[in-house]
């Protein structure tokens, strides 16, 4: 886990990422409302989440199933994604939990969030995740097969498919994975295009603690950060 951080420590760490948020949609000549930020808290514990969202975070994302059950208690009331890898055997403990699974990657997780939200008559919001580098280590669908498998996806009638998002790779620095965001904006745009009987298609989740800034100028509409927020993890 994280070590816990002060109330000091958090409030520091919130006001440098909310002042660099707003100097790159300065930069982008974008407005506070387009940009959603979800604090992503991996090994995070309750007692420091419920400060954030007390300070002002509205939204929080978890990565793991176990992790999120076992916080589930312990939180105020707050908005929350799934944002990490979902094995399908695993969609029946967080259907109920979380108001969008963004990391659907493969037409299998999605049939099978559709068999669960069916079974407790919900519509489930999702993101595809896009393999947007073409990493063999990643989950996600590669940019070429995307809308093959968003005209699949999309007649789910317990689903409704909110927009795209991605890991890119790891690069040398921030601007190095500017080509990524900007290949992932123009998918985006995409299908939106596709979609235009549909006005569902609104998110673009990409960009995180130490690129965030890159993405916004390339039309994130949503950034997960948890580093420079909360700390380094000591375990991944």
């Amino acid at each position: 886990m994280t070590e816990r951080l002060s109330a000091e420590e958090f409030d520091r760490n919130y006001e440098r990422v909310s002042a660099r948020l707003e100097a790159a949609l300065k930069k982008s000549g974008r407005d506070r409302g387009e940009v959603t930020l979800l604090a992503a808290t991996k090994t995070v514990d309750p007692e420091t989440i419920n400060y954030a969202i007390g300070k002002g975070i509205t939204l929080i994302g978890e990565n793991r199933v176990q992790e999120l059950l076992a916080k589930a208690d312990h939180l105020v009331p707050v908005k929350q994604h799934f944002i990490g890898h979902l094995q399908t055997n695993k969609v029946k403990d967080v259907i109920d939990k979380v108001e969008m699974i963004e990391s659907v990657g493969s037409l299998k997780l999605a049939e099978e969030i559709e068999k669960q939200a069916a079974r407790r008559e919900r519509t489930m919001d999702i993101l595809l995740e896009v393999n947007i580098g073409g990493e063999e280590s990643k989950s996600g669908f590669a940019p070429d097969a995307l809308f093959e498998a968003f005209e699949t996806v999309k007649k789910l009638p317990h689903l409704r498919v909110c927009g795209l998002m991605a890991i890119p790779p790891i690069t040398p620095t921030p601007e190095d994975a500017r080509k990524y965001f900007r290949k992932m904006y123009q998918l985006f745009i995409d299908m939106r295009g596709k979609n235009i009987d549909n006005g569902n298609i609104s998110v673009l989740s990409m960009g995180m603690s130490g690129d965030f800034e890159i993405a916004i100028e390339e039309g994130a509409t949503l950034v997960r950060v948890g580093t420079s927020l909360f700390g380094k993890r000591l375990y991944q």
